[in-house]
């Protein structure tokens, strides 16, 4: 097996001498304008819009995560369809019902009853090391406290260990159950007996401690048992061959979607984390906020039906008004967002996930290329149906190379005034590519990249821009291009 210290280093040392040679530099930066009306892509606690303050004036904010969860599911549900550059590849799933994944799994392959496989598939992952919630609440005892970032087929994998070594898996979840309804119901029997203890102290002072510190050595040993969970009590372990092989099926191997995005998994000191390749910035509008809120008035069919066909004035008027009413928030603007790929953080993830340099190398390739793809088309799909807003295509996106990452968030500090400007989408265009051709004047470590756009107005512009030598980017007509 490749060591992982030396897998990682192969793979930075690969990818810092293409950037030393010129060929590729080792981050791939885009920047995005794109303009929505009437949208809610992303929702506060309050089912009210996101917003920060910048520049002096409060901006509508699509949050990083929003965006982030958009883009990976995208690039998933294209691979598992066999779409696009990573078509056929092993992708993640984000949850927390692996457990009743591989119970499902169980019944389904190996004929398993399913109280039975949800039980043991419980007690196998906890075993792991990852906690579940309380048995006696049922909508949480079978879920992870904790959402586990695993290859796809983890469910499967795992339920192909336990159905190797059943009978060994069977009583020994027999015992594992039998140690932790103990451990739960100890501590309980231990706070009933000291709050009589406490009571019969109360009616009684004469048969308390006389010595203040032997009562405080009591009661600190009374609250240590009653501290005590289930997870900490002396349950009897997982084979760790076992143990090893389900930590192994929930690692994050050959998932390209882990490689990119990372994984953090604290529950598990010996499971591996993923620094994702990755990074991604919240999306802001240029310019101020403002928000609508949306009157909404809900029909009934039945009582509208009825009105209309009603023989007198009385049932019409019964029948008047609307089934439901209430307020949504609408925003509308031009977002700017921003995204950063690590060529070498990407290859490093890959080589240390098991693959050969030139396995990780093609993957690697294909995840860049899956990336942006995702990055310009997927988008949050809060209110799609109501709004349309997964439909959006953007105004312009700006793709470049560079020996460290780039962020033009400063280029929009000053909000756009469209009152005084114009309309924000082609001011934004002329600040962003200013702003670039102004970086890339005075940088080494960053080339002048390429550009495409999906409005005919911002292509006029780019011809304008070229035709004066201060477009500093070349034009390319499919998302393919950009990174040609």
């Amino acid at each position: 097996m490749t060591d992982v210290s030396t897998a990682a280093t192969t793979a930075t040392t690969s990818t810092n001498t293409a950037a030393a040679t010129g060929s590729t530099r080792q981050y791939l930066s885009l920047h995005l304008l794109e303009t929505m009306a009437a949208v809610l892509p992303v929702r506060d606690e309050n089912g009210a819009p996101k917003s920060i303050v910048y520049g002096g004036a409060e901006r509508h904010m699509i949050t990083s995560q929003a965006r982030r969860r958009a883009e990976r599911i995208h690039s998933r549900n294209r691979a598992n369809a066999g779409v696009g550059a990573l078509a056929g590849a092993t992708m993640g799933v984000r949850t927390r019902e692996w457990a009743l994944i591989t119970a499902r799994a169980l019944e389904s392959a190996h004929g398993w009853d399913r109280t039975e496989a949800i039980r043991t598939s419980r007690a196998v992952i906890e075993a792991t090391g990852l906690k579940f919630g309380p048995l006696d609440k049922k909508t949480v005892a079978n879920l992870t406290k904790v959402l586990v970032f695993a290859p796809k087929d983890a469910g499967d994998r795992i339920a192909g260990h336990i159905q190797a070594a059943r009978e060994e898996v069977v009583a020994w979840t027999a015992e594992y159950l039998a140690a932790q309804e103990v451990a739960t119901t100890k501590p309980k029997k231990q706070k009933k007996q000291q709050g009589q203890q406490g009571q019969q102290g109360r009616q009684d002072p004469q048969e308390q401690p006389d010595d203040p510190a032997e009562g405080t050595e009591t009661e600190s040993a009374n609250a240590n048992a009653n501290a005590q969970s289930p997870a900490d009590a002396k349950l009897p372990p997982l084979r760790k061959e076992l143990r090893d092989a389900v930590l192994t099926a929930l690692a994050p191997r050959d998932a390209i979607d882990i490689a990119l995005y990372g994984r953090f998994l604290a529950e598990i000191a010996d499971s591996p984390n993923v620094d994702g390749a990755v990074q991604s910035s919240h999306a802001f509008t240029v310019h101020q906020a403002e928000q609508v809120d949306d009157f909404f008035a809900a029909a009934d069919d039945a009582k509208l039906d009825r009105k209309k066909n009603a023989l007198d004035f009385l049932d019409a008027a019964d029948d008047a008004g609307a089934g439901m009413t209430g307020y949504q928030s609408l925003i509308s603007g031009t977002f700017y967002r921003h995204a950063v790929l690590d060529r070498s953080q990407l290859r490093v993830n890959l080589r240390v996930a098991g693959m050969t340099e030139a396995e990780a190398e093609s993957a690697a390739v294909a995840a860049e290329a899956e990336f942006v793809t995702a990055f310009v088309d997927a988008f949050p799909e809060a209110k799609k149906n109501s709004t349309a807003s997964t439909g959006t295509l953007p105004s312009l996106v700006l793709a470049f190379e560079g020996d460290r990452p780039f962020n033009y968030a400063a280029a929009f500090q000053k909000p756009i005034d469209e009152a005084a400007d114009g309309p924000a989408g082609e001011v934004a265009v002329r600040r962003l590519m200013a702003h670039h051709r102004f970086v890339t004047q005075r940088r080494s470590d960053i080339d002048g990249g390429r550009v495409l756009t999906y409005d005919p107005d911002v292509h006029a512009l780019l011809n304008e821009l070229a035709a004066t030598d201060a477009l500093f980017a070349k034009e390319a007509v499919s998302v393919e291009e950009l990174i040609a």
